[in-house]
């Protein structure tokens, strides 16, 4: 028979206790400096070292070199309190579950009376300090208040507030913490190293995700793991199948498919879930971990090693594909769901349902409802980068508005679009004046401006009206004034007609296209590799895109394969528009280009 790992590497002393040097430090420099109270008080979660900490608190008070930090571990105390020692009968271990009435209070006060019988200091640990009832306690009261010379009391406990508060007023309190995970897998590794155990990546992760952080339970994990691995040592299947966690493929398949908006493959993978025997609120559990992971590779994408401890290489480069496809926002969305449906489904009655729910509203268009606002600004931005980086020759931005109000009078005499060209020249001058009239007065200005239109447009005589607010200027282009409108008038409406997919032009898909076939480097690899080599944009008319592809044969093949949907989705992540994605042969690419329209 074989003995327990977390007994076999019970540490010795406070040095080898892991994760808890807090508490350690102190305790040390009390020995050191003779300051030791009489009693103390280890709170903290299960097996994260209270009980093992008092057994070396013991060690080190009744060993012959003692008081000392660092117990000699040869002299008899020492061996008598080792692990796979006899034990001492002036150290007394105490279950209080089991031992907490008022009774067995009397007993330890009447015995604790009594000298040690062969060491420094007689020591009462008492385990499990939550359950001595509240009459046993104050049995206890006088003696921990006021306890012999040789005498020391330690309180272990998982519920330091069950403990009455006399009690806890006259000891040293110190709370223990669970250990983190990176310095937990450091020391499963070394264990595993001592016992000659092969492991294979991502294993001992498993194991510090289901001892949650207490190395007692961590220990016994992999004890499990290793009496029931072969020769070839503790492999991945075997310990995803043997503690109940996702496989790492079948989460790769179901965040790929989300990525992506491939519903068909969601599903199919929630069906391999229960198939498999797994429990959907388990797999929630890893998917949010696995979102988790994903985030800080958004977040961090040159450190991510240094924050995923024990991650393989080839899992984080798949896990920076992954993300690319959500962008920050997408991924913090999902994440709110997922977690907001991990709660629901405490307690549910059919896991599957909550299950398949959460995929669906996974698979919303990244706009829907408050939480997708920022996936949808991280598109609206990319798209703002692109209007501000474009000069746009259709009618400058900063001009726009300008020409906008006298377009309306325009179209009211068409008579006059003849003799619009001639004046169009001096016209641009006297519309420079306005401005400066707009500084003295600028509730003024505005005012006239519309009303002079309409007037212009009625009748000739109307336009003296407007000048007599400001008659040095408009003195003398007067006449010319409802003339100008028209040449603005053939220019604004085809300007405005181009852009109709959320704005953008063809100069702006062309300056978009390198983050197109960049998103389908990282999702679609196939479409990658055949449209970075052989297509081009060609014409967009704002619904409708056309590639010219080298060859007829690779445009058949474009045009029967599914090249043309991810090329559509794709442009639907980078920039947010929903096109009609073509393609063409390069000879036909004269014809195309003239139905795209100037741009």
């Amino acid at each position: 028979m074989t003995q327990a790992l977390y007994r076999r590497y019970r540490p010795e002393t406070f040095a080898d206790v892991i994760g808890q040097e807090h508490v350690t430090a102190p305790l040390q420099q009390a020995l050191r400096t003779g300051r030791v109270n009489h009693a103390y008080l280890f709170s903290g979660p299960r097996g994260c070292g209270k009980t093992t900490s008092a057994r070396i608190l013991a060690r080190c008070l009744n060993c012959d070199q003692g008081p000392t930090d660092n117990p000699c571990g040869t002299c008899e105390s020492c061996v008598a309190l080792a692990r796979g020692g006899a034990g001492m009968v002036d150290v007394v271990e105490i279950d209080a579950a089991s031992h907490g009435g008022v009774d067995d209070a009397r007993e330890l006060r009447e015995r604790a009376s009594y000298g040690p019988a062969q060491s420094r200091y007689k020591i009462y640990i008492i385990d499990e300090a939550h359950m001595v009832t509240t009459q046993g306690f104050n049995a206890l009261l006088k003696i921990v208040e006021e306890p012999p010379e040789h005498v020391k009391f330690v309180f272990a406990t998982t519920e330091p507030e069950k403990v009455i508060g006399t009690i806890r007023s006259r000891t040293h309190h110190y709370p223990f913490r669970l250990v983190p995970p990176a310095q937990l897998h450091t020391y499963l590794e070394s264990l595993c190293q001592s016992e000659g155990v092969a492991v294979e990546p991502g294993v001992l992760s498993f194991v510090v995700r289901a001892g949650g952080g207490s190395v007692r339970d961590s220990l016994s994990v992999l004890d499990q793991l290793i009496a029931g691995s072969g020769p070839e040592g503790l492999t991945y299947e075997g310990a995803a199948a043997l503690l109940g966690f996702t496989d790492a493929e079948l989460l790769d398949a179901t965040v790929t498919a989300i990525g992506h908006g491939d519903a068909a493959e969601a599903f199919a993978q929630v069906d391999k879930v229960i198939e498999t025997g797994l429990d959907p609120r388990r797999f929630v559990e890893d998917l949010l971990e696995r979102l988790r992971d994903l985030i800080i590779c958004a977040a961090v994408p040159d450190g991510v090693e240094a924050v995923l401890r024990g991650v393989p290489t080839d899992q984080i480069e798949r896990m920076r594909v992954q993300a690319g496809a959500f962008g920050p926002g997408g991924l913090s969305r999902a994440a709110d769901i997922v977690n907001a449906g991990l709660s629901d489904m405490t307690g549910a009655t059919a896991p599957r349902l909550q299950l398949e729910l959460i995929i669906a509203r996974l698979l919303l268009p990244g706009a829907a409802g408050p939480q997708g606002y920022a996936a949808r600004l991280d598109r609206l931005e990319r798209r703002l980068d692109l209007a501000a980086a474009h000069p746009s020759p259709t009618g400058g931005g900063a001009s726009g508005p300008a020409p906008s109000r006298p377009a309306q009078p325009g179209p009211m005499p068409p008579g006059s679009t003849a003799p619009a060209p001639s004046p169009s020249a001096p016209q641009s001058a006297p519309t420079q004046p306005p401005p400066t009239q707009s500084v003295a007065a600028p509730s003024a200005t505005p005012a006239a401006e519309p009303s002079a239109a309409p007037s212009a447009a009625q009748s000739p005589a109307q336009p003296e009206a407007g000048p007599t607010h400001a008659p040095p200027v408009h003195a003398a282009p007067a006449a010319p004034t409802p003339t100008p409108p028209a040449p603005a008038e053939p220019v604004q409406p085809t300007q405005s007609s181009q852009p109709t997919a959320g704005g953008l032009d063809q100069a702006a898909i062309i300056r978009a296209w390198p983050d197109v076939v960049d998103w389908l480097a990282r999702n679609k690899r196939v479409t990658w590799a055949f449209v970075s080599e052989n297509a081009q944009p060609l014409s967009f008319d704002g619904s409708r895109l056309v590639l010219a592809i080298t060859t007829e044969g690779l445009t058949e093949t474009f045009r029967r394969g599914a090249h043309h949907a991810f090329v559509q989705e794709a442009f639907m992540e980078v920039l947010g528009i929903d096109i009609r994605v073509e393609g063409v042969a390069a000879g036909d690419a004269p014809d195309a280009g003239r139905s795209g329209g100037p741009v």
